[in-house]
């Protein structure tokens, strides 16, 4: 076995309130998140919505401290894992490839073709598999391998998911399970899970497994939990004019105070590591929401982070991978499904974060739509506050 590296894959997010602006530049000039008609259209709109909305973001990251703590966290994550794999008598180095922010994927694929790396283990820190997150990664990493002849060379295997992993579970069950404890009744606690949401064209259009794979992973989570506990799953995060997956957390959330229910335990089942999504929007957006509909504790299960049941898996993981079949970005299919990794979808309006097809004669009516949402700081800006 030659040299070998492991690449986690991530969003990323500004550090500090300063990045704010250029990291939504960066954000909104990838047509991966608005697909324009004209290519030249990307950049100045990123521009405006950019300097239209950072200072509300910023207000957003001054309530968590002032900037994302993701990129620290999965540095953390990082070190521990490589720590796990060399006490499993493994050399392996970690590298982190942010999509969004520093340290970019290209800085971090710089490092391994520095390193001379020749088998690479591509881990996305995303269980669950969407072409909005380890999808859109995943392209980006195939553009580099096709334009340089030296990245041909690394025998490298893509991890696509891996949300019904026992380590995994058994993690996620061990934080809910304290969190339970807490509660002034555990045995009746209602357990309520919440994903990031996406367009449900990318699920019933382009065959995105996202779904199924969020509640074969619930339903995993409570059969290892073993709890008679009552549970929901619901998606947060919703924007723009495209419909979301249903049901929403925040509808869900009042339905609950309206059924009389008072305390509240919350799993952000999507997420790995604490950033603004679990922070900013479940601890203190649904928070609020909870409290003033009438439900009286609101409890948040802790993300994964460092969680040591958590990082000894994904470094079974990785050392499985290693001695599986290698999977290829272009062998990357939705289980289930003939669909390839990046299906063309038919033409559908608004903001994605996949490649949408624009129908021409409604292109102009769209990029309207996107201008007087960004003026009145509706739909999309709600995303752009999140992020």
């Amino acid at each position: 076995m030659g040299r070998v590296g492991v690449l986690l894959l991530n969003l990323g997010g500004p550090e500090q309130l300063q990045d704010v602006r250029p990291f939504l530049y960066n954000l909104f000039s990838d047509p991966e998140i608005i697909r324009l008609p004209f290519a030249w259209m990307q950049k100045p709109l990123a521009w405006m919505i950019s300097t239209l909305r950072y200072q509300k973001s910023q207000e957003n990251y001054k309530a968590i401290g002032g900037g994302s703590p993701l990129r620290r966290i999965t540095e953390e994550q990082a070190i521990a894992l490589q720590g796990s794999l060399q006490e499993k008598g493994h050399d392996i180095r970690v590298y982190v490839g942010m999509r969004y922010w520093n340290p970019f994927t290209e800085e971090a694929v710089a490092k391994i073709k520095r390193d001379q790396i020749e088998e690479l283990v591509i881990l996305p820190l995303y269980p669950q598999f969407s072409i909005s997150t380890s999808g859109s990664s995943f392209r980006v990493l195939e553009k580099l391998w096709e334009q340089d002849p030296s990245l041909q060379k690394v025998d490298y295997t893509v991890i696509p998911s891996w949300y019904n992993r026992p380590g995994y579970l058994q993690a996620m069950t061990e934080l809910i399970e304290q969190e339970i404890e807490h509660c002034d009744h555990p045995e009746q606690v209602q357990i309520f899970f919440s994903a990031h949401g996406v367009p449900v064209s990318y699920v019933e259009e382009a065959g995105d497994p996202y779904r199924d794979e969020i509640e074969g992973c619930t339903a995993a989570i409570m059969q290892t939990l073993n709890r008679p506990n009552p549970h929901v799953l619901a998606y947060q995060s919703r924007v723009g004019p495209v419909e979301w997956l249903k049901p929403y957390t925040d509808e869900v959330i009042l339905e609950l105070a309206k059924e009389g229910v008072k305390e509240l335990v919350v799993v952000p089942i999507s997420f790995v590591s604490e950033h603004i999504e679990t922070l900013e929007e479940i601890d203190m957006e649904y928070r609020e929401l909870a409290e003033e509909a009438g439900i009286e504790k609101f409890n948040r299960v802790p993300a994964l982070n460092t969680h040591p049941v958590f990082i000894n898996d994904l470094a079974e993981m990785v050392i499985e991978a290693l001695n599986a079949p290698n999977i290829k970005f272009s062998d990357v299919a939705h289980p289930g499904k003939k669909t390839k990794m990046y299906p063309q979808e038919s033409w559908e309006w608004g903001l994605t974060t996949t490649a949408e097809v624009w129908n021409g004669r409604l292109a102009m009516l769209g990029m309207i739509g996107i201008l007087i949402e960004i003026m009145t700081g509706q739909g999309p800006l709600h995303f752009i506050g999140l992020l």
